[in-house]
C-alpha cells in the first residue's frame, strides 16, 4: 500500500475537485436557464390573453362562439367526474336527440383534470387556464426535446421552441381553439417514438408511446394525425439516408407495434362512438372542406402579429382564428436560406421535405392566389374523400409547418453558435448578423394581445335557478335566438348551471340526415334547421319577422313538442324586439319579464 500525500485533498485530486465544481456550476446555470426559458413562456402567455385576464366581463372578440362551446365542454367534463355522465355523449343540448360528444372537441384529457377549478371558479376560469397554460404547457414541451434531444443548447433550443408556441398561427388559434393551441403532448410524441430505438426497453417504451397517444387523442385527433403523417415522413427520409440505422428496426417495430395495440385496444370504444355511434357524421361538409390556405398568404402578415392588422390579413383567410399559413415574406425567406445552408443536415432536410408536403396540402382541392380562382388543382383534390382526411380542414396542414419551421429556426442558430465557436476572431460579427438576420425575420411576426370585448352578462333567471321547475319531467329550454355556429350564448348559460339546464338545439358538429340533403351523412355545425328554428334565423340576420300563417303557427306547435319545450326564453340580443313579437304572434302566448329575460310558458302547448 501507499501512504497518500498529506497535502493531497481526500477524495481526489485538485484538479478533480476543480473539474466537479466546475460541472456543478454548468448544471445550476444551466437550471437557471431552464427555469428563465420557462418563465418567459409564461409571460408570453400571459401576454397574448392579457385582456382576457384583466376584465371578467371579457371574452374572445373574434370567435365568441367557440368559447361558448370550450366552456360547456369544461363543465360537461366536471359533470362526468361529479355525476358519472356517460363522457362520449350528452342529453344537455339538442334536446331531444343529444350530441355525439366523442365526434366532437370534448377535450377530456384537459376537462376532467380541470374539473376543481370548473367546479370552485366557473367554466370560464377553466377555459382560460385550458388556453393559457396550454400555450405556455407547448412552449416548455418543445424547449425541452429541443434542448435534451434535438439540438442540445440551450439559446437555440428557447428560440425555436417560442416559435413553436408563439408563432401567428398559434395566437390566430388562441382566439379560442385551446384543443389546437395546446400541442404539448406532440414533443412527448416525438420523444418517446425516438426512444422506440432502445433494444432492450422496447415493451416498455411501446406501452408509454401508446399512453401519450391516448393522451393526445382525447385532445385533438388532428393534431394526432398530422403529427403522426410527419414522424412517418421523417422517419422514411432517415431510413433512406442514412443506412446505418436500419438495424435498429426490430425493436423500433417491435415497440410501435405494442404501441399501436395498446392504443387500438383503449380507443376503440370511443372511435367506435365517433364514427357510428348515435350523432355520428360522414365527415365535413364539402364547404368546410373548402377552407384552404392563399398562396398570397404565406408572405403576408397575420392581423395578430406586430407587423399585420384586418387589412394585411384580409380575403386571404377565411376567419380570424385560421390564419394558418401568415409568416410573413422575411421569414420565408430565411427558411429558404436556412434549408440552403443545412442541407447536409438530413434532419433540416427530412423537414424541407415534409413542410413542402404540408404546405402543398393546405392550398385545399385547388390553389387560390390573392383571393382569386387559379384553375391549378392541387395535391389535395384527390385525397379529401378519403376517410378520415375528409374530416380535416386543409388550411390546417399550414399549421403543422410551425414546429418544422421552429425546429429549423433552432437548428440554424446552433449551426451559428457552432460556427462562432470554430472561429473565434469572427465570433462578434457572426453574432451580429445572426442576431440582425433573426430580429428582421422574427420582430414582425411577435405576437399582440388578443383583441376582446364584453359579453353580455349570463341573465339572473339562469343564474338563479329559476328555470328549474320548467324543465321537470324531461324538458328542456328554447332560448331565442336557438343557439348555433353564430349564437352560441345559450352554451354558456347551460355551463354555468354545470349543464343542468338542458337546452333545444345547440353549437355542435352532427349529422345532416335531412332526406333530400345534398350532402346527406356530412356534420353540420348544428342541429338540421326545422321551420321554427330556421323562422328566428331570418329574425336574427335581417331584423325582420318574416310573414305568419296558420302553418307558421302549427309548425311552431310542433316544433317546441319536438323539442320538449318547457319554457322559451329571450335574453339580451340586437334583434330582441323582433324576436319577441315573432314568438308572441307564433305562440299566442303574452310574454312576461322576469330576471333579466322575457319569458313565454310553453308547457301547456307541448303537455
Amino acid at each position: 500500500m501507499t501512504t497518500p500525500d498529506p497535502g493531497e485533498p481526500k477524495g481526489g485530486s485538485v484538479a478533480d475537485e476543480a473539474e466537479g465544481v466546475d460541472r456543478g456550476e454548468r448544471l445550476a446555470r444551466g437550471r437557471r436557464l431552464d427555469l428563465l426559458a420557462v418563465l418567459s413562456f409564461v409571460a408570453l402567455g400571459f401576454w397574448v390573453t392579457a385582456r382576457l385576464w384583466l376584465d371578467p366581463r371579457n371574452g374572445v372578440r373574434d370567435n365568441r362562439s367557440d368559447q361558448a362551446q370550450f366552456e360547456w365542454m369544461m363543465a360537461h367534463g366536471a359533470r362526468v367526474v361529479t355525476q358519472f355522465a356517460y363522457p362520449f355523449h350528452s342529453d344537455r343540448m339538442n334536446v331531444p336527440d343529444g350530441v355525439n360528444l366523442a365526434a366532437n372537441t370534448s377535450v377530456l384529457s384537459v376537462s376532467l383534470p380541470l374539473t376543481p377549478i370548473t367546479l370552485l371558479f366557473g367554466p370560464r376560469t377553466s377555459f382560460l387556464l385550458f388556453l393559457t397554460f396550454g400555450m405556455i404547457a407547448t412552449g416548455a414541451a418543445w424547449y425541452f426535446l429541443f434542448s435534451r434531444v434535438l439540438v442540445g443548447s440551450r439559446g437555440p433550443a428557447w428560440l425555436g421552441a417560442a416559435f413553436c408556441a408563439f408563432a401567428p398561427a398559434m395566437v390566430s388559434h388562441a382566439n379560442a381553439h385551446p384543443n389546437i393551441v395546446s400541442q404539448f403532448v406532440v414533443p412527448l410524441l416525438i420523444w418517446r417514438t425516438l426512444r422506440l430505438v432502445e433494444s432492450d426497453r422496447w415493451l416498455r417504451n411501446g406501452v408509454l408511446l401508446a399512453l401519450v397517444i391516448i393522451w393526445q387523442a382525447f385532445l385533438n385527433l388532428e393534431i394526432l394525425l398530422m403529427t403522426a403523417i410527419g414522424l412517418g415522413v421523417v422517419l422514411v427520409v432517415f431510413v433512406i439516408g442514412r443506412p446505418d440505422l436500419r438495424h435498429r428496426a426490430r425493436p423500433f417495430l417491435a415497440g410501435l407495434g405494442v404501441a399501436a395495440a395498446v392504443a387500438v385496444l383503449a380507443l376503440a370504444y370511443p372511435l367506435y362512438v365517433q364514427f357510428f355511434g348515435p350523432g355520428s357524421y360522414t365527415g365535413l361538409s364539402r364547404l368546410i372542406r373548402g377552407y384552404s390556405s392563399d398562396l398570397a398568404s404565406f408572405v403576408a402578415y397575420s392581423r395578430e402579429s406586430l407587423a399585420g392588422n384586418a387589412r394585411t390579413a384580409e380575403g386571404l383567410a377565411k376567419n380570424p382564428t385560421e390564419e394558418n399559413s401568415f409568416f410573413g415574406w422575411a421569414l420565408v425567406v430565411l427558411v429558404i436560406a436556412l434549408i440552403w445552408w443545412l442541407r447536409r443536415n438530413l434532419l433540416a432536410l427530412a423537414l424541407a421535405v415534409l413542410g413542402l408536403l404540408f404546405a402543398v396540402l393546405s392550398l385545399g382541392r385547388e390553389v387560390i392566389f390573392d383571393g382569386r380562382e387559379t384553375g391549378v388543382p392541387s395535391l389535395w383534390a384527390p385525397l379529401e374523400d378519403l376517410p378520415i382526411l375528409h374530416s380535416v380542414v386543409p388550411t390546417r396542414w399550414a399549421l403543422a409547418l410551425t414546429p418544422i419551421i421552429g425546429l429549423l429556426l433552432a437548428l440554424g442558430a446552433e449551426s451559428a453558435r457552432k460556427l462562432a465557436v470554430r472561429h473565434s476572431s469572427a465570433r462578434p460579427r457572426i453574432r451580429y448578423w445572426t442576431v440582425t438576420v433573426l430580429a428582421m425575420a422574427l420582430v414582425p411576426i411577435l405576437p399582440t394581445p388578443l383583441p376582446a370585448t364584453h359579453l353580455n352578462p349570463i341573465p339572473g333567471f339562469v343564474t338563479s335557478g329559476a328555470w328549474r321547475p320548467y324543465v321537470a319531467g324531461g324538458r328542456s329550454v328554447v332560448t331565442l335566438p336557438l343557439p348555433d355556429t353564430n349564437y352560441a350564448e345559450p352554451l354558456r348559460w347551460s355551463a354555468v348551471t354545470r349543464l343542468e339546464m338542458p337546452l333545444a338545439r345547440g353549437y355542435f358538429l352532427g349529422p345532416d340526415d335531412r332526406p333530400h340533403a345534398e350532402e346527406r351523412g356530412a356534420a353540420l355545425f348544428t342541429a338540421p334547421p326545422r321551420p321554427t328554428s330556421s323562422f328566428f334565423t331570418v329574425i336574427r340576420q335581417t331584423g325582420a319577422v318574416p310573414p305568419i300563417t296558420p302553418q307558421s303557427r302549427v309548425n311552431a306547435v310542433d316544433d317546441l313538442r319536438y323539442w320538449r319545450a318547457g319554457v322559451v326564453i329571450l335574453g339580451p340580443h340586437r334583434q330582441a324586439e323582433a324576436l319577441r313579437r315573432g314568438m308572441t304572434e307564433l305562440t299566442g302566448i303574452e310574454p312576461v319579464f322576469t330576471r333579466g329575460v322575457w319569458l313565454w310558458d310553453t308547457r301547456p302547448l307541448t303537455d
